[in-house]
C-alpha cells in the first residue's frame, strides 16, 4: 500500500450489513450480495476523490468456524465485484478476534483505524464511518470522524433505540455520499 496525496480523506466503511448483506459469519465468497446503493455510492464517494477503506471485526477466525485463507477469499471476491464497476478499495482491515480477548483492534477501538492510517498516510478525523451497527459510530466518536448509521437490520433498530448518535442516518452508501459531497473538510 502507498501513501495518499496530502489531505486526502478517507471514508471507513464497515462491511456486513453497510456494504454487503449480513450473512451470519459469511465464509462462502458466493454468498457476497452487494446492497442496494452501495455500488453508486462508492462511485460517488471515488469520485468525490475519497479513500475507501473496509473496517471489520470478523471473529467467526477467533471461534474457528473459518480460517483467515476462507476470509481472503471473501475479500478477493469482494474485491472483484467491486473492480466489476471500477470501484476500488485501498485496503481491509479485518479484527479476528474474539469479543472477549480485549484486543486493541476490535471496533469499537480504534486500532484497525490506526494501521490503516499509518499505512495509507491520512488523519482519521479528517473521515467518515459509515456502519450498521453502535460499534461503528462509538469507533467514528473515538477517532472524531463524522459518522453515519445505515437503516439495514441492524442499523434500524439501533436507530430506533435512540442509543446510537449518529451525526446522519441514512439508508444507505449512496445517501451517505449524497451528504459527504456537500460536507466541508474539517480544519486540522
Amino acid at each position: 500500500m502507498t501513501a495518499s496525496p496530502p489531505n486526502r480523506r478517507y471514508v471507513m466503511l464497515d462491511r456486513d450489513g453497510t456494504l454487503i448483506a449480513d450473512r451470519h459469519y459469511l465464509s462462502d465468497p458466493d454468498q457476497i450480495e452487494l446492497l442496494p446503493g452501495a455500488i453508486e455510492g462508492l462511485q460517488k464517494l471515488m469520485q468525490l476523490g475519497l479513500g475507501l477503506v473496509v473496517i471489520t471485526n470478523q471473529s467467526g477466525i477467533g471461534r474457528g468456524y473459518f480460517s483467515s485463507a476462507r476470509l481472503d477469499e471473501v475479500h478477493h471476491r469482494l474485491k472483484s465485484l467491486l473492480a466489476d464497476h471500477r470501484v476500488f478499495l485501498d485496503g481491509i482491515y479485518v479484527c479476528p478476534h474474539l469479543p472477549e480477548d480485549r484486543c486493541s483492534c476490535r471496533k469499537p477501538l480504534p486500532g484497525l483505524v490506526s494501521s490503516a492510517a499509518a499505512e495509507l498516510g491520512f488523519e482519521p478525523s479528517a473521515g467518515f464511518v459509515i456502519g450498521d451497527k453502535p460499534c461503528d459510530i462509538e469507533l467514528g466518536r473515538a477517532i472524531n470522524a463524522r459518522t453515519f448509521l445505515i437503516r439495514t437490520a441492524y442499523g434500524a433498530q439501533s436507530a430506533a433505540d435512540a442509543i446510537t448518535l449518529p451525526d446522519f442516518t441514512v439508508d444507505n452508501i449512496l445517501e451517505a455520499a449524497a451528504i459527504i459531497a456537500d460536507i466541508r473538510p474539517r480544519v486540522l
